[in-house]
């Protein structure tokens, strides 16, 4: 005879389990239809692996996650390639990626985005071809061709008729355009635009030729350039030079939930803490797996949860979570020994000797595993 799902989600909320694992199991036994002895050895099974699954006291995790990461990071070769089959586009890949993630870059060496596409547009080129001139930045250099005139002292643009109609333009928008960006008119003449500088002198001229060609016509301002790829599953994916994800987030037909940035700190701008932790967690694993590493996700995730505990994401480095260690003597033995020692001196800090590191250089045993152990005894009369 089943159980019932009122009975199963009560013996499966008065399990001993953190609530994750709870939420799971119900899931998971949703309009099951079990016998209590199914859902006893159910509850058996997942006990006894959450048991195995979880860390022995006094053990030494940090150390442990640091040597599983670093011990493959010396297999790593270095490297720039072609992301996922797209030729036109290079990412760094490899330690210099990995050594990227854990110092939290403002800036990526090689920006990069995924665009993912609505269903409206995901298996239709043409309409996925639309997407990608709305987000590629068009300069006047795409579209043609430009000479001055220094005897009538004028910019000439002849524009290619082709490429203007391919992105979806017209004369007059880019004449606008102009106008709008530099203060200067344009005259059209067919597929020619006609600009002069507003005094007739050779220095103002070559301004404006610079002007002119840093004028984005169309598109978002740090892409460079977006590849269209057809994957496996037949939908066509954008992938991205430069990247952008408040801008691109923003335009319809973008599907928001699967489009990602390599840009870890752009992530955490636009979507928070949390998004910025998986995207962590996400790029590492993939920079591992891409070059045939494998690490425990785990030691990842606890390197994730450091950089991203305080609700910002910090660097592990001297200016991000080492840096900011309350031991004066652990500070001092990462980087810039004297200055941290001078400082702490200066400002009468006490090291509480809490840590490894500074249990190490003082040479007592460290509070872990066995050395975490104090054994009290009864005293007899």
């Amino acid at each position: 005879m089943s159980v019932d799902q009122k009975a199963i989600d009560e013996v499966v909320s008065n399990l001993q389990l953190p609530p994750k694992v709870i939420g799971n199991l119900k899931r998971e036994l949703k309009d099951a239809k079990i016998t209590k002895k199914q859902l006893d050895e159910i509850i058996k099974r997942t006990t006894a692996i959450y048991d195995y699954s979880r860390i022995e006291a006094g053990e030494a995790a940090g150390v442990v996650s640091a040597q599983s990461i670093g011990e493959p990071g010396t297999q790593m070769t270095m490297r720039t390639f072609h992301y996922a089959g797209v030729a036109e586009i290079n990412v760094t890949l490899g330690l210099p990626r990995l050594i990227e993630i854990v110092d939290a870059r403002k800036n990526p060496s090689t920006p990069m985005m995924t665009i993912f596409l609505e269903k409206d547009y995901a298996f239709d080129r043409d309409r996925a071809r639309e997407l990608a001139w709305k987000i590629e930045a068009t300069y006047i250099t795409v579209l043609g061709s430009m000479s001055t005139d220094i005897t009538e002292m004028k910019v000439i643009i002849e524009l290619n008729k082709k490429a203007v109609l391919q992105r979806n333009m017209s004369v007059k928008e880019i004449a606008d355009k102009l106008a709008d960006e530099l203060g200067i008119r344009s005259e059209i003449s067919g597929d020619t635009l006609t600009m002069r500088p507003e005094e007739p002198s050779y220095r103002q001229l070559l301004q404006l030729v610079k002007n002119v060609q840093s004028v984005i016509l169309k598109g978002i301002k740090g892409i460079k350039r977006v590849v269209i790829r057809k994957e496996e599953s037949s939908e066509y994916v954008l992938y991205t030079e430069g990247s952008a994800l408040k801008e691109v987030l923003a335009i319809d037909g973008v599907d928001a939930t699967r489009t990602r940035t390599n840009n870890i700190n752009e992530i955490f701008e636009v979507m928070g803490i949390e998004a910025a932790r998986s995207a962590l967690i996400h790029e590492a694993t993939e920079t591992l797996r891409e070059q045939g590493l494998t690490v425990d996700v785990r030691h990842i995730m606890l390197v994730a949860d450091i950089m991203t505990v305080d609700g910002e994401v910090k660097p592990i480095g001297r200016h991000g979570i080492s840096g900011e260690k309350a031991s004066v003597l652990a500070r001092a033995a990462f980087e810039v020994t004297v200055n941290h020692l001078l400082d702490s001196g200066i400002s009468g800090d006490v090291d509480e000797l809490r840590g490894v590191t500074e249990n190490v250089i003082v040479g007592q045993p460290i509070k872990l595993g066995t050395g975490n152990v104090k054994l009290i005894a009864k005293k007899v009369k």
